[in-house]
């Protein structure tokens, strides 16, 4: 395994993750907000399941979001 392209491309996709992850969650939230389910105020619980075909890996990562 070269570790330097494994260590570029696991970046890549982590990147890819993040700001995927982010805009999905932006969305939901404001759109949660106009349609009156969330006042803007709360905390969300969110959750990740990252897994990897072929692996045996399935992690669970939760946390709280605040909207304030």
């Amino acid at each position: 395994m070269n570790e330097d392209v494994f260590n570029m491309e696991l970046r890549k996709f982590l990147k890819k993750v993040g700001v995927t992850s982010q805009r999905e969650i932006e969305q939901a939230v404001r759109g949660a907000i106009e349609a009156g389910k969330l006042k803007g105020d709360e905390t969300v619980k969110a959750k990740v399941t990252l897994t990897l075909e072929g692996l045996e890996l399935s992690h669970e990562i939760d946390g709280d979001i605040s909207l304030v």
